[in-house]
């Protein structure tokens, strides 16, 4: 690495270390700390509360890498053309271009370690904290605060059962007051499973907890059962992961892989649920759009960070919250209506990172003048 390279990079890492925090503390104020308060208010255990939190710091903090990284180089690049060091450099003959490759460089680095904490660690610690406050609104209402589940299992040739079920909980992966149809191959009532608790154990694994009963649809008999799996009846192929995904309202529990999936099962359903497709690809996308919006503020701030050697450090803090403020309000206004169904999902996730992308090219040829 040579001696420009280490230079601007040293530059920026500071500032980013410090951008992620006060970022991540204001947003964390800002949706969370009220709920957090309240809970603790209504006698929700501490420690719980304190669990949720530090659970959804991740997803939290990954969420700031581009606007931290936006500051970074504001206040960087502003310190080196209030040192004159921008000018120095370019006198000596060094353009722009040149200058902005280490930035890329830390760019791309923040935006690999984005894609890799979002992919690695935020799905896991949002499940377990949607899982946590599903419970603690439970505590709340005392008991009121139920999830009915009502979930069409297809197969080769269309739905081959129907899972309905007045509670579930994230916590435990337990249905509780299960009513299990299935369907014969001419699409008629061949069995209907009433249990009183269905639990998760694995793949194809879900196991009765307590009694139960197999009625035949046809009323010829019934079989009583106690923990134990019928026979008739082929084991649900199922996860939590397929029926959190009717009503999670944080998309940040699912991974890729795991969205993928989602998509292509409601897409299978004969009268699939386009609104809930259409959020769940917004959130796919938006998967590679975040780490990608890293790296368009890098090389958008840097060129606007370089201005008259007059303007103190508190223009670099306006000017990345303006634009951060602008960024969000679009990204916003494009999950509505991608959700909506007015433009497509990959266009909501990409369009602000296209237009953000435009604005960097443009200002880094003006500067470079």
């Amino acid at each position: 690495m040579k001696r420009l390279d280490r230079l601007i990079i040293s530059e920026l890492v500071g500032p980013w270390a410090f951008g992620v925090a006060i970022f991540s503390a204001l947003i964390f104020a800002s949706v969370l700390l009220v709920r957090v308060t309240e809970w603790v208010v209504r006698g929700i255990n501490p420690n719980t509360v304190m669990e949720v939190a530090f659970l959804l710091m991740p997803g939290i903090v990954v969420k700031t890498f581009a606007m931290a990284m936006l500051l970074a180089t504001l206040l960087a690049f502003g310190r080196l053309s209030n040192d004159s060091e921008v000018v120095a450099l370019k006198a000596a003959g060094t353009s722009l271009f040149r200058i902005m490759r280490p930035v890329l460089a830390f760019g791309l680095a923040v935006a690999f370690l984005s894609f890799a904490l979002n992919e690695a660690i935020v799905p896991g610690a949002a499940a377990r904290a949607t899982a946590l406050t599903t419970e603690i609104k439970k505590q709340i209402d005392k008991g009121k605060g139920a999830k009915p589940v009502f979930y069409t299992i297809q197969g080769k040739n269309g739905a081959v059962a129907q899972l309905m079920a007045l509670d579930f909980s994230l916590v435990d992966q337990t249905l509780r007051h299960v009513t299990l149809s299935t369907f014969d191959s001419e699409k008629r009532h061949s069995t209907i499973l009433l249990a009183d608790e269905l639990r998760y154990f694995g793949p194809r694994d879900w196991r009765i907890i307590g009694d139960a009963r197999l009625l035949k649809a046809d009323g010829k008999w019934v079989l009583g059962l106690k923990d134990a799996w019928p026979r008739e009846v082929a084991q649900p192929d199922i996860t939590p992961q397929n029926l959190l995904a009717g009503f999670a309202d944080d998309l940040d529990v699912f991974s890729i892989g795991q969205m993928v999936e989602q998509i292509r099962k409601l897409k299978s359903d004969p009268n699939p649920d386009n609104k809930q497709i259409a959020n769940l690809q917004f959130g796919l996308y938006n998967k590679v759009a975040l780490p990608l919006g890293v790296v368009v503020f890098a090389l958008l701030g840097a060129p606007l960070g370089i201005r008259n050697a007059r303007a103190g450090m508190a223009v670099g803090f306006a000017l990345s919250v303006a634009l951060s403020f602008l960024y969000l309000m679009l990204a916003n206004f494009m999950a509505v209506y991608a959700k909506g169904g007015a433009i497509p999902p990959w266009l909501a996730s990409f369009l602000p990172i296209l237009i953000g992308a435009a604005a960097a090219g443009y200002a880094i040829y003006r500067k470079n003048q």
